[in-house]
């Protein structure tokens, strides 16, 4: 299997043996792939399913790769697609673009460059996302993990590196239970009493650091763990 880590893409193509080369190269490639005809069945497989990326004809019955691509994007902004054409014109490339598409391949094309150009897309897509996850919001605050800042009403205030994973993990699972056990390995790297007693240390520190805000609460769920939350 290679780096596509099972991700699940919608095909939508209409030559049916091209359909079924790329389904099966696809599959061996370690995707997962939904298989449509036209872009009717293609939206309908969209709006049925959760996908990771979308290969889209240009050229097909029904609903062109064009016109799949404006209705995708009312749904999801940011989902990848790649445009599969028949034709070479500049102005169908930026067409492609205009609309939201994030590559580009002109038929015959080779199976590999297309796996090849489907990995880039989706490396640059997941080193977007995590970038933003870098910065939360909670209340008045903005949190920057990347630089370890806490923003209050434009004032920023620096915090250390356990304090800024621990908060972090709470932000991560906002309004839910984070169990002790959990962060005790990812920030220690182990779970026992003397890292439970420092755990203890830097919810006490967090707590401060965020007081400014009364809205938000740290609570200690006993013997379980702790839970971020905010009240409105």
């Amino acid at each position: 299997m290679t780096n596509s880590d099972s991700k699940n893409i919608l095909l939508v193509e209409d030559d049916p043996n091209l359909g079924i080369i790329l389904n099966d190269f696809l599959k061996m490639e370690g995707f997962s792939v939904s298989l449509a005809r036209d872009g009717e069945m293609g939206f309908e497989s969209f709006s049925n399913s959760k996908f990771d990326i979308c290969l889209l004809d240009c050229m097909m019955p029904k609903m062109d790769g064009f016109t799949l691509a404006k209705k995708i994007r009312k749904i999801d902004q940011n989902i990848p697609i790649i445009f599969l054409t028949a034709k070479s014109l500049k102005e169908d490339k930026l067409k492609g673009f205009d609309l939201g598409g994030d590559d580009y391949i002109t038929k015959p094309f080779d199976e590999d460059e297309l796996v090849r150009r489907i990995n880039a897309v989706l490396k640059r897509v997941n080193t977007a996302t995590e970038a933003k996850e870098q910065v939360f919001t909670i209340g008045q605050f903005n949190y920057d993990h990347s630089n370890l800042t806490l923003t209050f009403n434009g004032e920023i205030s620096r915090i250390t590196q356990k304090e800024g994973d621990v908060l972090y993990l709470l932000l991560q699972n906002k309004n839910n239970v984070l169990r002790r056990e959990d962060i005790l390995v990812n920030v220690w790297g182990e779970n026992d009493y003397f890292m439970g007693r420092s755990l203890d240390v830097f919810i006490t520190k967090l707590r401060k650091h965020l007081k400014l805000d009364t809205h938000i609460k740290i609570e200690n769920v006993h013997g379980v763990g702790f839970i971020l939350s905010e009240n409105n």
